[in-house]
């Protein structure tokens, strides 16, 4: 079971890690503020997916001690509002954005 579970975190894990940096390249680089908002929202959530997946594996594989519970629901409580804050700001810009090709 162990196995399976870092088969499906490790990657999911890497594939977050590499969307966040790009959103971040690409949001950084970007000239119009609402393009870079919906960038900046897309890294939140792909960050917050990438702390869920850590608290996974720090709840789920790991040997269980106090603190590797409180890291890893610290983990999950923080990625939890990244995803929910990236969310929500995806849906603002991306509104803006279609506003103003109208």
């Amino acid at each position: 079971m162990d196995q399976l579970l870092q088969w499906f975190f490790a990657p999911g894990i890497m594939i977050t890690l590499v969307l966040s940096v790009v959103f971040s390249f690409k949001g950084r680089r970007e000239q119009a503020q609402n393009i870079r908002g919906l960038h900046t929202a897309r890294m939140n959530i792909s960050m917050g997916i990438m702390l869920i997946f850590i608290a996974g594996v720090q709840l789920l594989l790991s040997a269980e001690s106090t603190m590797r519970i409180v890291i890893g629901a610290l983990f999950l409580v923080l990625g939890i509002f990244n995803l929910f804050a990236g969310l929500r700001n995806h849906s603002i810009f991306r509104k803006r954005i279609e506003q103003e090709k109208m």
